[in-house]
């Protein structure tokens, strides 16, 4: 993955420059190839890499784990909307988030929550919107700083949800409403009225239903949409600039304390379950 001669397009600028260069001669960008590194963490993030299916994987590989590690909880549903729902423990041991998470000070928590979920249908509807909304997100914003944006809103929504209420929590639907407002963002800041009016109405349904519906965290919806509102104004999109080698070390950040913190609490959770007499 490392290249070490050649040329690479500057990150900042879009320039052809060399890979040996210390600093962009056209922008003035300071080790643009990223010690060698950056060309092929481009080609990965830009080319290979589908944001969308990744992290619909990541959410269906952590539910069925859930399933497995507590197989039990499967066959004890609360009713019609708790069909195949992992139990507590399971849910604790891959990182849901509020209660002894957040009581155990387990902040790793706020990122791993995203990918967990409760039920058949909540990964489902959920699924459905990432399916939808994740493609034109990535086109305006990059593949990176989408990345971005979908976790600070999931962990802005959880954190806000475990300041007010603490109780447990999980799902990418803070984290979906993030990226509503990053469209919304997007379209104001190009004009596009039509396409703001839409995502407003769709954030506003939805938001409106969580009060109708049992079990839905309002206030998680409520930190991501700003938490996804906050990121997006503070990014530039695909078509004002590249995205630079930032947002792909910070993308790749999220990713690594993400696995790490699945780990962290398996280990933390067995740990307990195990010290119990």
């Amino acid at each position: 993955m490392r290249q070490t001669q050649g040329s690479m397009i500057c990150p900042r600028c879009g320039k052809l420059i060399s890979i040996t260069e210390q600093k962009c001669p056209f922008c003035g960008a300071w080790n643009p190839s990223l010690y060698g590194y950056g060309p092929g963490l481009q080609k990965f993030i830009g080319r290979r890499l589908d944001l969308t299916s990744v992290i619909v994987g990541a959410c269906v590989v952590l539910y069925v784990t859930s399933l497995a590690l507590q197989p039990e909880a499967i066959f004890h549903p609360a009713g019609f909307l708790d069909i195949l729902a992992p139990g507590s423990r399971a849910l604790y041991q891959l990182g849901m988030t509020g209660g002894i998470a957040w009581t155990q000070h387990w902040w790793w928590t706020l990122l791993t929550a995203i990918y967990l979920h409760g039920s058949l249908l909540h990964i489902f509807f959920n699924v459905m919107w990432i399916r939808n909304l994740g493609p034109a997100v990535v086109e305006f914003w990059g593949t990176s700083q989408a990345f971005i944006i979908f976790n600070v809103a999931g962990v802005v929504g959880f954190l806000v949800s475990n300041l007010i209420t603490g109780h447990p929590s999980i799902g990418a639907s803070g984290a979906i409403f993030g990226m509503l407002a990053a469209l919304i963002v997007y379209g104001r800041r190009v004009g596009h009225s039509a396409l703001t009016s839409q995502v407003w109405q769709w954030a506003i349904i939805v938001f409106v239903l969580g009060f109708v519906m049992s079990s839905v965290n309002n206030w998680a919806h409520a930190g991501g949409f700003a938490g996804g509102w906050i990121a997006s104004s503070l990014m530039r999109t695909a078509a004002e600039r590249r995205e630079g080698r930032a947002a792909m070390v910070v993308a790749a950040l999220f990713a690594v304390l993400t696995v790490a913190g699945v780990a962290m609490s398996f280990i933390k959770v067995t740990t307990l379950i195990l010290s119990r007499p």
